[in-house]
Order: structure tokens, then C-alpha cells, then sequence
């Protein structure tokens, strides 16, 4: 039996009377667990055969408690061990046909990779070495190093990422997919890097602060401003394309 992201498939606005439930309801429930996914991730899985929602004849994407149930486990095997999409994909299979599956033992990133050092005043931000890195998003080491050279992926350290650098990753190869090259991709990073700055500007005064507490506070008013930076950024594309995400 997978285990069902806490909250469980109640949360949010489901269909009337069928039980399913909007990407959007899906989102809220899978984010109690893990905060960090996208309606991009859902859609990056989904395109990639490991669910298969249904569809209202408008086309809206309608996820079942299973497929929650089923979201959660690959992002779970993702965070937890690293694994492959291909290596996922055969665990799932291989779950349906009823066998007894044993995952690897919890990843981290030595195996003669650097691994994250803890911090004077508090835990390191979570890292994945190289190899990590192009196990989780399915690519190949070319792959990788062209997005290196438009600075699309940027290592903290030698060998070593920051967690995120997986979502990036997987977010690069599904636009890859609509004929979209890591070439054109460079003004979407320069606008990232703009909007870090403004944010990194205006917080800036409180990570120098000499009060310790207002100083941790910078982390928890960077994450709001970050928080609200994606929602603007994410409106204004919509805007400019005149659609709207479901």
C-alpha cells in the first residue's frame, strides 16, 4: 500500500460527485509533504508515463486518490534515494505485479562526492553531488554540462547542488521536449537572477542587523518574497500569453 501525502485526497475541491480532484486540489495536498513542488512537476511526471490522470472533455486534468497516492511515492523515492525516473518507473511496475520491492538505502551525496558540511548556526541547505544529479533528472552528463555553459545549473560547489538543481534539471528536459534549446532558455535565467537580486536588495539590512533574531528572520522574509516574486512572475507570463494555467 503507498503512502498517501499527509492531508490526505480530501483536501481541496474535488468533483462533484466523483471523488476526483483538480491539479490545482492535488497540488495543496502533495505540498503539505513537499513544499516544493510545481503544477510543472505534476505535469513533468505525468509526461513521463509515471501517471496518467483523466481528462474532461474540455481537457482538464482530473487525479484520482490513487494517482495522489501514486505522486507521492515518486516524489518520495525522488527525495528520500535519488532514484532515476527509469529506476522509479520499474519499482512502480514491479509493485503492481505484486512483488516485494526493496529500495537502496537513503542516498547522500558521498560515493567520493562532496558532502554538505553543517553550519556554524544551523543545518546545511540540502545538497546532491554530480552523479546524484543525473541519476534523479534521467540525463546524461552532455546534457549537463551545455546547461552548465548558459549557466542554467551552477554547482554551489565543486560537484556538489543545491537540492533544487533536480526541479530545474527535469523543468530544462521537458521544455526540451517542445524543441525549446537550453540556448533560449538564458533570458529566463538573467530574469531570475534580477529578481534574486531585488530580493537579496531589500533583505539585505537584516541579515546585517547586529539582533540575532532579527538576522534568522531574513531567511523566513526571503522565502515570503521569493514566494511572491514566482506568483508575480508566473501571472505576468500568463498575462502576456493570455491563458491561464488550470
Amino acid at each position: 500500500m503507498l503512502q498517501t501525502p499527509s492531508g490526505g485526497a480530501g483536501h481541496g475541491a474535488a468533483a462533484a460527485g466523483t471523488g476526483l480532484m483538480s491539479i490545482g486540489a492535488v497540488l495543496a495536498v502533495l505540498r503539505e509533504e513537499f513544499p516544493e513542488v510545481t503544477i510543472s512537476k505534476i505535469r513533468f511526471l505525468e509526461s513521463e508515463g509515471l501517471i496518467e490522470p483523466q481528462r474532461t472533455a474540455s481537457g482538464y486534468r482530473k487525479f484520482s486518490t490513487g494517482d495522489v497516492e501514486r505522486l507521492g511515492h515518486v516524489l518520495r523515492m525522488q527525495r528520500d534515494h535519488y532514484l532515476p525516473l527509469r529506476v522509479i518507473r520499474e519499482h512502480l511496475a514491479a509493485l503492481e505485479r505484486g512483488e516485494a520491492v526493496h529500495l537502496p538505502a537513503l542516498s547522500r551525496p558521498g560515493d567520493g562526492e562532496a558532502a554538505p558540511e553543517q553550519a556554524a548556526d544551523g543545518p546545511a541547505p540540502a545538497r546532491i553531488g554530480r552523479r546524484q544529479l543525473l541519476a534523479a533528472a534521467g540525463v546524461g552528463e552532455a546534457d549537463l554540462a551545455e546547461w552548465e555553459s548558459y549557466g542554467l545549473l551552477v554547482p554551489v560547489e565543486d560537484g556538489v547542488y543545491d537540492a533544487e538543481a533536480v526541479t530545474v534539471a527535469g523543468l530544462i528536459a521537458e521544455l526540451g521536449r517542445f524543441g525549446i534549446e537550453p540556448r533560449h532558455l538564458r533570458v529566463m535565467k538573467a530574469a531570475a537572477d534580477r529578481e534574486a537580486g531585488l530580493v537579496d536588495q531589500v533583505v539585505a539590512p537584516l541579515r546585517r542587523h547586529r539582533n540575532p533574531q532579527t538576522r534568522a528572520h531574513a531567511e523566513a522574509r526571503t522565502k515570503e518574497l521569493a514566494g511572491l516574486a514566482v506568483k508575480l512572475h508566473a501571472a505576468l507570463v500568463q498575462s502576456a500569453l493570455g491563458v491561464r494555467l488550470p
